[in-house]
């Protein structure tokens, strides 16, 4: 008898399945055309299920523990190959092992982003990525809708089908929740266990459960950056900030106001420039007051200009120095130069200077200050001086 025919002529009569990894989710025992005998050992360990199955029909299922096959404990099988009163020749048949194990770190991402509808910023998309926990929960369905005729079945081969449907259901729960895109960052950990309730319901019909999935949303830059500036609608009014905060707020908006003013072409070179000027003023401020400490705080209200004391001037208003006494002080707006003739520091014959001047001369000679000096006509209905005697 040769080395083939003695192969053939042994009987199986030990079945199990040692594993060394935690990647494989079903094996197929290697018959190699050899017969069960009766009274076989079949060995189902902790976290394993074994399936018989005869001429592609699924027949009896095992539990974790230790059997000898018989007709007794065989009942499927025995009805299959016609055993009425026991069987004593062997019989054929295929026997699949399933892992029940939980597999872990399945790693998933949404090949494409997900257009989510935002009250702040409109249309928006957005991707997610994370892991999941995947284990066999239907041994059956499994066998029948994942494994066919394969001797091995590994998580590789199901991880195409595991991130499929895992991008999928985030495409429904998005849907369904009807959240904004920020609303969904904030709430991505809370959001991961019906995104998993998700998953479920579309790996069910391979057999498969998932224990665990996490999520981790990304929103484009630009959607990150204006909230880092702050600049969403509604987050003055969501009463979250502090003095501070809605302070650097609202001088956020206002240099976004102006730049984009001076970016405007239809407003103007001088435009431009005054709105250019004038956000100079505010990131000036701002960076005094990191200087400073960090936070810029709250200043107390301005007193009165005090002779001496020169606001900067509006944009595009013309300022002069002028001499006090007998000192050059300034440069002051026109405002300020009305406060002084006023208060009697400034008089037609007070001499100024202005950008463009050749010299310093008599405020009543400088044409654009002689309104300043510039007696009110008399009120309706009152008589004319009368001539001197």
């Amino acid at each position: 008898m040769g080395l083939r025919d003695m192969i053939r002529g042994e009987f199986i009569d030990l079945i199990e399945w040692l594993d060394d990894g935690n990647s494989t989710l079903a094996w197929r025992f290697p018959r190699y055309d050899n017969e069960i005998k009766n009274g076989a050992q079949l060995i189902v360990r902790e976290g394993q299920q074994a399936l018989f199955v005869y001429r592609g029909q699924l027949a009896d299922r095992y539990v974790p523990g230790h059997y000898t096959l018989t007709s007794e404990n065989m009942p499927i099988m025995s009805t299959l190959q016609g055993w009425k009163y026991g069987f004593n020749s062997p019989f054929r048949s295929e026997v699949y092992y399933i892992n029940t194990r939980p597999m872990t770190d399945f790693r998933w991402g949404t090949p494409q982003p997900v257009t989510v509808r935002d009250p702040d910023f409109r249309m928006v998309q957005v991707r997610a990525n994370g892991t999941s926990t995947v284990k066999v929960t239907d041994a059956e369905v499994f066998l029948r809708q994942v494994i066919g005729t394969e001797s091995v079945v590994d998580t590789e081969q199901i991880v195409d089908l595991l991130r499929r449907n895992i991008s999928l259901a985030f495409s429904d729960m998005v849907l369904q929740t009807g959240l904004g895109a920020i609303d969904l960052q904030g709430r991505q950990v809370e959001l991961s266990d019906k995104l998993r309730e998700f998953v479920a319901q579309r790996m069910q019909p391979f057999g498969l459960g998932v224990d665990q999935v996490t999520m981790i949303i990304s929103l484009p830059e630009e959607i990150q950056q204006a909230m880092t500036r702050g600049v969403a609608r509604g987050v003055e009014a969501s009463g979250f900030l502090s003095n501070v905060d809605l302070n650097r707020y609202q001088q956020a908006q206002a240099a976004d106001a102006m730049l984009a003013a001076a970016e405007n072409p239809s407003g103007g070179g001088a435009m431009g420039a005054a709105m250019q000027a004038g956000m100079g003023v505010v990131l000036g401020g701002q960076m005094a007051g990191a200087m400073q400490g960090g936070f810029a705080q709250p200043q107390p209200q301005q007193q009165q200009p005090q002779p001496g004391y020169a606001p900067p001037p509006l944009p595009g208003q013309q300022a002069f120095h002028i001499e006090l006494n007998g000192q050059a002080a300034g440069p002051y707006p026109q405002d300020q130069l009305r406060q002084f003739v006023a208060s009697g520091q400034l008089t037609p014959q007070t001499n100024v200077w202005t950008t463009g001047m050749a010299a310093w001369a008599a405020a009543q000679t400088v044409p654009a200050l002689q309104p300043l000096f510039a007696a009110p006509p008399p009120l309706p209905g009152t008589p004319p001086p009368l001539p001197p005697q």
